[in-house]
């Protein structure tokens, strides 16, 4: 049969079924009693000829579209700009096609995510929805928790009622942070990740100050800047912070990409990292092992929470269950030479909750 396509009724022939039964077996399709035999045979004759199933045809007989759909909130520059976004995205990447699945991609300006949500539920182009960086106000979540739609957030929401796949900000924001006070430096400042407004950044400021008063050491909100994901911001805030005239040695940055423009501020000023200035990152991107100097920071397993999420996901639409679940990963804290301290003198893990 080699240069045409195996059909359906090429197996049923080869296996001596009718092609209602290779479907119901192909399709998996529980409710018609068929013998297990019967089911390993037909399922062993399709491997045998190489069948691959119609895509258009087995959305229909599954009523299923077999496309997960990934809604990313953000402005079009970011998603460029964020290389933590575009470790989501090869994660998805590769998850969805390991399933068989296609991967429909929504980049969405801030406040227009309901609309986009709900057209794609109820157009049927997506089986299900995993949301990437939404903000803390986002009313759309509760729009699709009322229309059954299946949907997994990679970050989290407070009293979120979807399932969440994420890490402990909180708990590696005050790793990072104590990790500095741990050097000795009493002055730390802050630039977030990007506005207050979502919750990965002002959980990540939390930690930050939590690991402050653990030290007995003052919160000073001169010392805090809001970055905005890109490297450019980095740049901007740390100049902002040198020239509001408070003093600091050290500072914690909480996203690798915003730290590189904050370095980049430093060295145009004449200023060393570490020996001026301890640098502490978060997400350890690809490129923070080559920055100048290579950037110590939260190491955050990416890809496994992508992989989380799909499968987290497919569970859902397989099998109805829409319960929310709270699924935290472990962050680990990687010494590298900005925060001026050994890399092999200091590793440490945080614990992931539920």
């Amino acid at each position: 049969m080699s240069g045409k396509r195996v059909t359906s009724q090429d197996v049923a022939k080869a296996a001596g079924v009718s092609r209602t039964t290779v479907s119901m077996v192909l399709n998996n399709v529980k409710s018609v009693q068929i013998s297990d035999e019967t089911r390993q045979l037909v399922i062993k004759t399709a491997d045998d000829l190489g069948y691959v199933p119609n895509a258009a045809a087995q959305a229909l007989a599954s009523q299923r579209s077999q496309t997960i759909g990934l809604v990313m909130a953000r402005q079009s520059h970011h998603i460029i700009a964020d290389a933590f976004l575009n470790m989501i995205l090869d994660g998805m990447l590769r998850s969805v096609h390991k399933h068989g699945l296609r991967l429909m991609i929504e980049i969405v300006e801030p406040k227009h995510q309901q609309e986009t949500y709900m057209h794609l539920a109820r157009s049927k182009h997506i089986d299900g929805l995993i949301l990437a960086g939404v903000r803390q106000d986002d009313e759309g979540i509760d729009t699709l928790i009322r229309e059954g739609i299946p949907v997994v957030l990679i970050g989290s929401l407070p009293e979120s009622k979807i399932c969440t796949v994420d890490v402990d900000n909180r708990a590696a924001a005050y790793m990072a942070t104590a990790h500095l006070i741990h050097l000795g430096h009493k002055q730390v400042a802050c630039i977030t990740n990007a506005s207050l407004e979502f919750a990965a950044p002002a959980q990540r400021l939390e930690g930050y100050r939590q690991a402050l008063a653990s030290a007995g050491l003052p919160y000073d909100e001169r010392l805090v800047r809001c970055g905005d994901y890109d490297i450019q911001s980095g740049y901007w805030q740390m100049n902002s912070l040198l020239e509001s005239g408070v003093a600091f040695r050290a500072v914690f940055v909480a996203s690798d990409v915003v730290a590189l423009g904050a370095i980049s501020a430093l060295q145009e000023r004449g200023l060393s990292v570490p020996r001026d200035v301890a640098v502490v990152g978060f997400d350890d991107v690809p490129m923070t092992r080559f920055m100048n100097p290579p950037l110590t920071t939260i190491n955050v397993p990416a890809q496994q929470m992508t992989e989380l999420a799909c499968e987290t996901l497919i569970s859902q639409i397989s099998s109805g269950d829409l319960s929310p679940r709270r699924l935290v990963m472990p962050t680990e804290l990687v010494v590298r030479e900005s925060c001026g301290a050994k890399p092999e003198s200091m590793s440490r893990k945080s614990n992931p909750t539920s």
